[in-house]
């Protein structure tokens, strides 16, 4: 979820990629922005960059 959210993904092509609703898909972001205490889909990837949880080879 954290990789498609730093590659830009919006919630659709999340819920694409990972073959679930897209309600599902925005829940589960708001859910990764909550738990890295961030405020933003952007904040949530630097701060999955920073932590190592997000390679950067993925860009």
């Amino acid at each position: 979820m954290l990789r498609l959210i730093a590659q830009g993904r919006s919630n659709p092509e999340i819920a694409h990629a990972l073959d679930i609703a897209g309600p599902t898909a925005k829940t589960h972001v708001a859910n990764v922005i909550r738990k890295l205490e961030v405020s933003d889909r952007t904040q949530a990837a630097v701060r999955g960059i920073d932590l190592g949880h997000v390679p950067t080879e993925t860009f």
